[in-house]
């Protein structure tokens, strides 16, 4: 069975990311990103690349080893598996849902592949 992953909303998150104890992942896929933009804090890690070789996400856990991972998706299915997967391996996570929130909730976003 999946380990529980604490749900954070995006106002609580945000805060947590602005203060140096969290980073936020968007692990939706790059045709996503493409359409909606991301959340302005936000690093683009797609769930993809967690599934398979993890060329972006190891380096990316490295570097923000001891770090809460924060994660959203479209609606939080995906965050929520890819956080369940990270919490079995001992990191911090939280399920922070979907990017609609995000939006609904005001937080700033950006195209993506823009610098964040």
């Amino acid at each position: 069975f999946a380990a529980e992953v604490p749900k954070i909303d995006p106002a609580a998150a945000a805060k947590l990311v602005a203060e140096g104890k969290a980073v936020l992942v968007d692990c939706r896929e790059p045709s996503e990103w493409a359409e909606t933009g991301v959340v302005a804090a936000a690093t683009t890690l797609a769930k993809s690349d967690f599934d398979g070789a993890q060329k972006d996400w190891k380096p990316f856990l490295e570097k923000n080893a001891g770090k809460e991972i924060i994660l959203y998706c479209r609606s939080g299915g995906r965050a929520g598996t890819v956080a369940a997967a990270l919490a079995a391996k001992g990191v911090k996570t939280s399920n922070a849902g979907g990017f609609k929130a995000w939006e609904a909730a005001g937080q700033p976003t950006r195209k993506a592949g823009a610098k964040k």
